[in-house]
C-alpha cells in the first residue's frame, strides 16, 4: 500500500469519491499542513491553525496508479478558488495535493501543468503541491460522514 494525501475542500466529500475508486483501501479525513499538533475540528474551523481539511488516502499502486488518483482529485473539486470550494470559506478548504515522494510531486506538477495547457478551466489553477507534512485524523464522527449520515456528495464534478 502506499498513501496519498489531498485538500479539496470539505473533506466529507473528498472521503467519499476516493472510497469509491477501486485499488483504494481506505480514505480518511483529517488535518495537515498547520501548525498544531492534533488539532481539533474546532480549532481548524478558527481559520488559524493553518491546516487544511485533506484526505489521507491508502492505495494499491498494482490496481490504481497515483496520477489515477491526481485525475480524480482534480475532476471532483474546483482548484481554481483560493481558499474555498462552493459556500465553504477560509483557508482550510484550500486545494492543496500533498506528496509523500519525488515521484509523487513530479506526477503532481505534470498533471497540473497538461490541465493548465488543456485550457479546461477559465481561470487559473490555484491547487498547490507540497511536501506531505504531518497528517491528524478527524474526530470519529467526520470519518464516513456521508455513509453514516445517508447523505449526498457536497462536490461537482468536472467533466472532460
Amino acid at each position: 500500500m502506499e498513501k496519498a494525501t489531498f485538500a479539496a475542500g470539505c473533506f466529507w466529500g473528498v472521503e467519499s469519491f476516493f472510497r469509491q475508486v477501486p485499488g483504494v483501501a481506505d480514505a480518511v479525513c483529517g488535518y495537515a499542513g498547520g501548525t498544531t499538533d492534533h488539532p481539533t475540528y474546532k480549532e481548524v474551523c478558527t481559520d488559524k491553525t493553518g491546516h487544511a481539511e485533506a484526505v489521507e488516502v491508502s492505495f494499491d499502486p498494482a490496481k490504481v496508479s497515483y496520477g489515477q488518483l491526481v485525475d480524480v482529485f482534480f475532476k471532483n473539486h474546483d482548484p481554481t478558488t483560493m481558499n474555498r470550494q462552493g459556500p465553504d470559506i477560509g483557508s482550510q478548504y484550500r486545494s492543496v495535493i500533498f506528496t509523500h515522494s519525488p515521484e509523487q510531486e513530479q506526477t503532481a506538477r505534470e498533471k497540473m501543468a497538461h490541465l493548465t495547457a488543456s485550457g479546461k478551466f477559465k481561470r487559473p489553477i490555484v491547487t498547490t503541491v507540497e511536501a506531505a507534512p504531518a497528517f491528524w485524523p478527524a474526530e470519529d464522527y467526520h470519518q464516513r460522514y456521508f455513509e453514516k449520515n445517508g447523505l449526498p456528495s457536497c462536490h461537482v464534478t468536472h467533466s472532460e
